[in-house]
């Protein structure tokens, strides 16, 4: 290894740490977003995860991945929904990526399996009754991405869950 292979080196390790998050979108026919509770944190989430970048893994593989091993439902993400950078206290900030993970068939809710490690239980939520189920800026979030879904436009950029103007 070269001196400037050391000090490329050294300057990578010495980059601050960011965090990445991938997740699923799911619904029922009647509109309703799947949400799972986790038994490690207060509050719903939807399912998904940490992108374990170590193995090479990216963003929409982990919102598969995550997705698979959380309810037992291997669904391919659909397009991305939003991109939010959440900062958070005592913690590196991390970039979430939410991906649209379709409408799911009768059979799929049926064929839920939950992840007793990490997962109590999951319930299909009406969009208007969200913001009692998902906390701080993943409520705002998923907001954003089911309005872009009405919408039909675009990923939206967010910070902790507000629009990037």
């Amino acid at each position: 290894m070269t001196s400037a292979d050391t000090d490329y080196a050294a300057y990578i390790a010495g980059l601050p740490r960011v965090l990445a998050a991938a997740a699923s979108l799911l619904r029922d026919a009647d509109g309703r977003v799947l949400l799972v509770e986790p038994n490690y944190r207060e509050g719903w989430a939807l399912p998904g995860g940490t992108v374990e970048s170590d193995t090479g893994e990216g963003p929409r593989q982990a919102a598969r991945r995550e997705t698979a091993e959380e309810t037992g439902l291997d669904v391919a993400p659909g397009r991305l929904l939003a991109v939010d950078w959440a900062r958070g206290e005592g913690r590196p900030p991390i970039v979430a990526y939410l991906y649209d993970g379709g409408v799911l068939t009768t059979a799929q809710l049926a064929a839920i399996r939950l992840q007793e490690e990490e997962l109590l239980s999951w319930k299909l939520v009406d969009p208007a009754e969200l913001p009692a189920h998902l906390l701080g800026p993943l409520g705002l979030r998923v907001s954003a991405a089911l309005a872009v879904l009405a919408s039909g436009g675009g990923a939206v950029e967010l910070e902790n869950g507000e629009p990037v103007a």
